[in-house]
């Protein structure tokens, strides 16, 4: 009973900030959602001194939920399986080489790029921190958060070539930058990692294409079993089952959920969606899933918000975030251009795509939980603190200005309309 009512409470905060947003603030429903949050936040550090009890209450509430496994063991499952069953495949096999090279080389370059600036950097202001824990910040700060790049882009203008893109390299690079992760933690814990060119192989198949394989297979049974009823609650029930089943398999095989999850919504989407299911069973579980992903993100920015009463240090270690938001960005910029350059696409990337894949790289929970699952001796809170600053900074200063830089209403769109009222005014017969 006691969840029941933790889940309760945030269930209504959520709804009251998400009411809120959409009658005062009018942000996309996440951003708002997170903003209110975190001023709750501020205002019950303010006003702690003055009501201890409630401040401490709120407090033990959020405190007896684990952030890392909330994320990365059941929201993420979710929130990948309702943005993968959108994706077209028609879309994502034109992308398909940019896609895979953001989502594999480009980690792994933005992994070592932040690590290297990051240690450099904090040497500068005395701070000494290890390489390897630099490192470790920036194979965790590397991938595109899937779960905000999904939602933010939902409410821009981007064009579909350039969504799927980012769509596809958000929920693709996973797979390499959790093996890094792995990797890296285990040095910086010490660990026994096997860290030759074999042993990384070996936990990059197991990880990402093990779980790639899962994905598929559950997805193309579930569509099977799809295609052979028409019912739409059990056909809704199906796609409920492929994502809560598919988790604990993946666990019990010890292979990327995340990956899985991603594989079987593009396989449920394009083939047990579009090809098995009768169109009304197609609109139920279309809205099944969207309301499922707006709660569910509704409740996960939610508790970003609110990490700000469980990060003690933020005041202490503002500096080296604001460092960390100038280092992610660069990184994120070297880690386009260099592959852009030196790998021949069937179509180069143009100085307007490159600038919003830069920018479009949001971060998101899944970085807060990942540097959630630290432990102490590799700076966790320093790391932490660090993060929540980068994820803050890129959901609502990019995320709100993402849109604005291409798509129907990019500069050179705004400069026809321009152009034509000019027309309009000196020749007022057009």
């Amino acid at each position: 009973m006691e969840l029941y009512y933790s889940f309760s409470i945030l269930i209504v905060l959520a709804a009251v900030f998400a009411y809120i947003n959409a009658r005062f603030l009018k942000l996309p429903s996440v951003i708002g959602i997170m903003v209110i949050s975190m001023l709750f936040s501020i205002g019950l550090v303010t006003t702690g001194r003055f009501f201890p009890k409630t401040f401490s209450g709120f407090l033990n509430l959020l405190s007896g939920f684990d952030f890392t496994e909330l994320v990365m063991g059941a929201m993420l499952n979710f929130l990948l399986f309702a943005g993968a069953i959108h994706i077209r495949l028609k879309d994502l096999k034109e992308q398909m080489w940019q896609v895979l090279t953001l989502s594999t080389v480009s980690v792994v370059i933005s992994t070592l790029v932040v690590g290297y600036l990051f240690h450099f950097g904090m040497g500068l202001i005395g701070l000494q921190i290890p390489l390897v824990h630099c490192l470790l910040f920036g194979a965790l700060i590397s991938p595109t958060d899937p779960i905000a790049v999904l939602s933010i882009l939902k409410q821009t203008s981007v064009s579909q070539s350039l969504k799927t893109k980012i769509a596809g390299e958000s929920l693709f690079n996973d797979g390499v930058a959790l093996v890094l992760f792995i990797l890296i933690r285990g040095i910086a814990e010490g660990s026994a990692v096997d860290i030759t060119p074999k042993g990384i192989s070996i936990l990059f198949i197991k990880e990402a294409v093990g779980g790639i394989t899962l994905g598929i297979v559950i997805g193309y049974i579930g569509s099977i079993m799809i295609k052979q009823i028409d019912d739409y609650t059990v056909d809704v029930l199906i796609t409920l089952a492929i994502v809560m089943g598919g988790y604990l398999i993946a666990g019990q095989l010890h292979v990327s959920g995340p990956l899985a999850m991603v594989a079987a919504g593009l396989i449920v989407g394009n083939y047990g969606r579009d090809k098995a299911m009768s169109e009304t069973s197609r609109e139920y579980v279309d809205r099944f899933w969207e309301l499922n992903d707006e709660i569910l993100n509704a409740i996960l920015f939610l508790f970003i918000g609110f990490e700000v009463l469980l990060i003690p240090e933020w005041k202490v270690y503002w500096l080296p975030g604001v460092i960390a938001i100038v280092i992610v960005l660069f990184a994120r910029y070297i880690s386009i251009i260099i592959p852009a350059r030196l790998i021949k696409f069937n179509k180069k990337l143009s100085k307007q795509s490159i600038l919003i894949l830069v920018w479009g790289g949001l971060r998101g929970g899944v970085s807060i939980a990942l540097a959630s699952s630290l432990s102490e001796h590799t700076n966790k809170n320093m790391i932490l603190t660090v993060t929540y600053f980068v994820v803050i900074f890129s959901i609502i200063i990019q995320g709100l200005s993402v849109g604005r830089l291409t798509g129907p209403r990019s500069f050179s769109t705004r400069r026809r309309r321009v152009s034509r009222k000019l027309d309009r005014t000196v020749n007022p017969g057009l």
